[in-house]
């Protein structure tokens, strides 16, 4: 008797053997309160520590609730039925999400903790008593996911994530003295209320942070999205959505951001390429520093900037550049507009402006500059600073070649 490969790749999904072992076997259910459900986790995690392993937080209609403070040991991977939900799912008749989802609703500890060689995958994170309307509900929840500072933290990948009302979602920010290596994180989807949603420090081997968005409107299937008050309130903090420093060739592809005071902060210890990206409604786009001449250089290149938000016009910038190293610009575009979604001026004071005291050298290549007030692009505070521009267009539409 044949069967087919259908059938057999069918039953071993349908098995459970290629998600990894349920944790509804080792006592994690919907039903239990937060604390046991933390318990019951932890001795889990602790079990497949020895052998590696997987656990799979099975897909219910009612999320599962468990306390902070788990720490993901060595060698397992904590997965989901979940791919990206960047609009949420929603039970039918509860404004709640549905699937893989961990509710979240511990004030004190950091719900996950990662060791090296670790992966999550799929799940939807929760934090049900998130203000959704009211900024001065906002609670400041600790970080979602966080490295491990007891020992290196190499090899970690974060995947396909959704994260509903967090303040902070990935930090894997090393202490001074320790280090990490080899963190990947892709494909994940939030809007963070403290303003950033990854911040990666002291990472020596090539951290990727690939296809990640974020978005007010993260929560729009069951919770209709965050209101203007809130988002304003989010800009206010001065934050920026992705924070980088002490990073060997950091990679940068396909992020999005909206809403933040800033897109990304590329740290003075920092390298690398940045491409293909989307910021949008934030004062400043890009930050770039830089403390020295010789690997302190990013290529950025691809991408739009909509700077558009701030008390004055004085105030927004999609690049800010200081400090040493070289920065070289292709193909990116900003311009400016009104949003609904929040409270915007819709102009931003120029297309670049540069600081400090220190040489630094600047190149410009095919970019569309608009929408900007100032007489000139480029604001250039900085006397020490090499510039040139080739290509580009002015808000007049006509060819800016150099400062």
């Amino acid at each position: 008797m044949k069967i087919s490969r259908f059938l057999i790749i069918a039953g071993l999904f349908a098995g459970g053997i290629s998600f990894g072992q349920s944790i509804q076997k080792f006592g994690v259910i919907a039903s239990n309160s937060p604390e046991l459900n933390k318990l019951n986790l932890q001795k889990a995690i602790d079990s497949l520590s020895f052998s590696g392993g997987c656990l799979y937080v099975d897909p219910s209609n009612t999320p599962y609730r468990i306390a902070g403070g788990i720490i993901l040991r060595k060698n397992v991977s904590l997965t989901g039925g979940n791919a990206a939900t960047p609009r949420g799912t929603c039970h039918p008749t509860k404004h709640q999400p549905v699937g893989s989802v961990i509710e979240i609703t511990d004030k004190d500890n950091v719900f996950i903790t990662v060791e090296s060689a670790t992966r999550i995958s799929g799940i939807q994170f929760w934090y049900s008593q998130q203000a959704v309307k009211d900024p001065s509900k906002i609670i400041e929840y600790p970080a979602t996911i966080r490295l491990s500072t007891d020992q290196p933290c190499e090899g970690v990948t974060l995947n396909n994530l959704t994260f509903y009302g967090e303040y902070l979602a990935m930090d894997f920010a090393a202490p001074n003295g320790k280090a990490c290596e080899l963190i990947t994180i892709e494909h994940c989807y939030g809007y963070p209320l403290g303003g950033t949603f990854v911040k990666i420090d002291r990472c020596y081997d090539i951290p990727r942070l690939l296809h990640c968005h974020v978005n007010p409107a993260i929560n729009r299937q069951f919770a209709g999205g965050y209101s203007p008050a809130v988002i304003d309130a989010v800009i206010a903090k001065k934050t920026y959505a992705y924070v980088i420093d002490h990073t060997d060739n950091a990679q940068l592809i396909d992020v999005f951001t909206f809403g933040t005071y800033g897109g990304i902060d590329l740290g003075p210890e920092t390298y690398g390429q940045l491409t293909n990206f989307n910021l949008d409604c934030v004062t400043i786009g890009i930050h770039k520093s830089g403390s020295n001449t010789f690997n302190r250089n990013w290529e950025i290149a691809q991408g739009a900037i909509i700077a558009n938000v701030g008390a004055t016009s004085g105030e927004i910038h999609p690049f800010l550049i200081e400090g040493k190293g070289h920065t070289a610009i292709s193909n990116v575009e900003a311009f400016s507009g009104k949003n609904g979604a929040l409270t915007t001026l819709g102009v931003s004071y120029d297309f670049m402006k540069v600081i400090g005291t220190e040489k630094c050298t600047i190149s410009l290549s095919g970019c569309r500059m608009r929408n900007y007030t100032a007489a000139l692009p480029l604001t250039v505070e900085n006397k020490n600073a090499v510039i040139q521009a080739t290509g580009c267009i002015d808000k007049n539409e006509e060819i800016y070649t150099k400062h």
